[in-house]
């Protein structure tokens, strides 16, 4: 009797010797025939009384009154009423009814199941909703945002990272070397570089293509390929891994749902930005991928990676595979735009 409780083990053994007469039928169209009704240890056994043969075997949990308040009681293996057992003897219908009850109290409740089952429903979808929820619905915005409103969302970063920075510089003659250069590494309107006065550690990247880059790189360099190397890199960065999503996260769900369905970013939601920006470090980018993009835009990697390493340790492979090593490179720009590119922060 494991599994039992208490009340119903008690019921059992009070009721383990108690037999009744009853009135039993196996099916509603057949007759009533008489029978014996007894306890056993979790079931009730009806028996032919000559013969004493058991003709039928009820569960104890599973039986049913299908007539309750009214005598003569009538019993059933569950409430289908196809198998039915009348009975009369008030002990009997009085043990029927407390070893049931008992018995019941054990039985899983379907109401508390459903409960449970819903509750746990409830938490992981709350779960989910916390957890999944705002990192999909950023990958989702970020993945359809059209090239206009990404150019908006740059500018509002570059605005909240001025605020630290200063504006960029912007004199004139400067001004056209550097939309030139920027337009030979990437093409025409495809990207935007800015060279900041202040708070930029050598290069940094906004949403929209824009690309920052220190002005002391372009104060000290001896020509323009360390720039453009650094240009080179933080494009791969941006393609790598999509800066609206930096964005997005900083903004908060609220910010990126109102920006799918609206087309507006609160102006609210990126202050600050800028100073998470100028203090993240930069993510690694792949050597053999940048590798590439230098040979693609015909400049040399070695400025660029003694730009980052002057000791040329950690940025061997940078140096000895060189794709333009040995070989004579187009100039990016003229000495004289070079210059002028870099007095650009002189004035402006």
């Amino acid at each position: 009797m494991t599994g039992k409780t208490p009340g119903a083990i008690t019921a059992l053994k009070q009721y383990a010797r108690l037999e009744s007469t009853g009135l039993w039928r196996d099916r509603p169209e057949a007759q009533r025939r008489e029978v014996i009704v007894a306890f056993r240890e979790a079931s009730l056994v009806l028996s032919d009384p000559r013969s004493e043969q058991p003709l039928s075997h009820w569960s104890l949990p599973a039986v049913q009154r299908l007539n309750p308040g009214q005598l003569p009681a009538l019993f059933g293996p569950d409430d289908s009423g196809t198998e039915t057992l009348e009975v009369s003897d008030r002990d009997m219908i009085a043990a029927l009814e407390q070893v049931r009850g008992a018995l019941e109290s054990r039985r899983p409740k379907p109401g508390r199941l459903r409960g449970f089952l819903w509750g746990s429903g409830t938490v992981l979808v709350l779960a989910a909703a916390i957890f999944w929820l705002p990192e999909a619905l950023v990958k989702h915005t970020a993945s359809v945002l059209p090239a206009a409103t990404r150019a908006s969302i740059g500018q509002a970063t570059l605005a909240d990272v001025q605020r630290l920075t200063g504006s960029p510089c912007t004199a004139p003659l400067g001004s056209f070397a550097l939309t030139a250069l920027s337009d030979k590494l990437f093409g025409p309107h495809r990207a935007q570089i800015h060279i900041m006065r202040d708070g930029v550690e050598k290069s940094a990247h906004l949403p929209g293509g824009v690309i920052l880059i220190d002005r002391q790189v372009v104060e000290q360099a001896n020509g323009p390929e360390t720039l453009a190397g650094l240009a080179l890199a933080e494009r791969l960065r941006a393609e790598t891994t999509d800066p609206m999503l930096a964005v997005l996260r900083y903004a908060g769900l609220v910010a990126t749902f109102r920006l799918l369905t609206t087309g507006i970013m609160p102006d609210s939601a990126l202050q600050g930005y800028g100073e998470a920006v100028l203090k993240s470090d930069p993510a690694p980018v792949d050597t053999q991928a940048l590798l590439a993009r230098f040979g693609s835009a015909g400049v040399s990697s070695a400025p660029y990676a003694y730009a980052l390493d002057p000791s040329g340790e950690t940025v061997l492979p940078l140096i000895e595979a060189d794709p333009m090593r040995g070989l004579v490179p187009q100039a990016l720009m003229s000495d004289g735009d070079w210059v002028t590119l870099q007095d650009i922060c002189s004035s402006g």
